[in-house]
């Protein structure tokens, strides 16, 4: 009896194990960033993108797990002529999905060595296309976004047929190959000086010309104002020379002591002055005795 029970015990174990064997062969996951290529024989039977926990045909059916998250891919080196016949090595970089789980397999197979050898040379052809009809002075400036999208579109029109998508491509590092870099750095540099002396020569040039307008109107100015002030100083002058007219003629011999005692105060103001006169000089008359009466005004 202990013999029935321990083969009976034996097969029961054996039975265990070939049920486990035959569940683990049975059932996979598919996590949520991944999707499932199910072959048979090699050959592609079903796509399952739903994350969870499915069934195969086991021994016969094999899982394929391909990422559907964004994939980094480094681009090498190249070198490149640019369309000012500059050259310039070129490091890239490109992101890319899976969308086509079916078309990628069977266009490049599961391992991510057949993507990257079409993906490069790709790249690579994209970039010499289009910047080789760009200078270097708009593969660095803020144009490299425009640059980047065009050859973005190209490789995605190229990698259509390998069920990926381009998400985008960008330039890591572009250098100048050193065995010309300092000649053209030399010629960059002289360009640039060459820029800043003709922007300071119009700058001089507008400066003196803005001088010269300034000048001219300041002239023109002074001399309206000097034709105002004389004219001005002239009517003024006659005005003067009427009153003293009109003051005159209403009491001359008044007008004469009044001018008479003005130049007094003129001459004797400063208190050191000194006159050497005869005493009949008519200068003193107005000191020597009292001014002659006044005539009476004219009617």
């Amino acid at each position: 009896m202990n013999g029935v029970f321990s083969r009976l015990g034996v097969a029961a174990l054996a039975a265990a194990l070939v049920g486990v064997v035959v569940l683990y062969s049975t059932l996979f996951t598919v996590t949520q960033t991944e999707v499932a290529l199910v072959t048979q024989f090699g050959a592609p039977v079903r796509v399952i993108d739903t994350p969870g926990l499915h069934a195969k045909i086991p021994f016969v059916q094999d899982v394929i797990p391909i990422d559907r998250r964004l994939l980094p891919f480094a681009i090498p080196g190249e070198e490149v002529i640019l369309n000012d016949q500059r050259r310039l090595v070129v490091d890239a970089f490109a992101m890319l999905r899976v969308v086509d789980p079916l078309k990628y397999y069977q266009s490049v197979g599961s391992a991510e060595d057949g993507i990257r050898s079409r993906l490069v040379s790709t790249v690579q052809s994209s970039l010499r296309r289009v910047l080789g009809n760009r200078a270097l002075l708009a593969v660095l400036s803020s144009e490299r976004g425009q640059i980047m999208s065009a050859i973005r579109d190209q490789v995605n029109a190229e990698m259509a047929g390998f069920g990926v998508k381009i998400v985008d491509v960008r330039i890591r590092r572009a250098d100048l190959p050193e065995e010309n870099k300092e000649a053209i750095l030399s010629r960059m540099k002289s360009e640039r000086v060459r820029i800043a002396n003709q922007a300071r020569a119009e700058g001089a040039a507008t400066a003196a010309r803005i001088r010269a307008d300034a000048e001219r109107e300041r002239t023109v100015l002074l001399a309206n104002a000097r034709a105002d002030a004389d004219r001005l100083r002239g009517q003024g002058e006659e005005a003067a020379s009427r009153i003293y007219a009109d003051a005159y003629r209403q009491d001359p011999a008044f007008f004469a002591a009044w001018r008479t005692w003005q130049a007094y105060r003129s001459v004797f103001a400063t208190g050191g002055s000194r006159l050497v006169l005869t005493p009949d000089n008519q200068f003193l008359r107005d000191l020597q005795g009292p001014p002659p009466a006044a005539a009476a005004p004219p009617p």
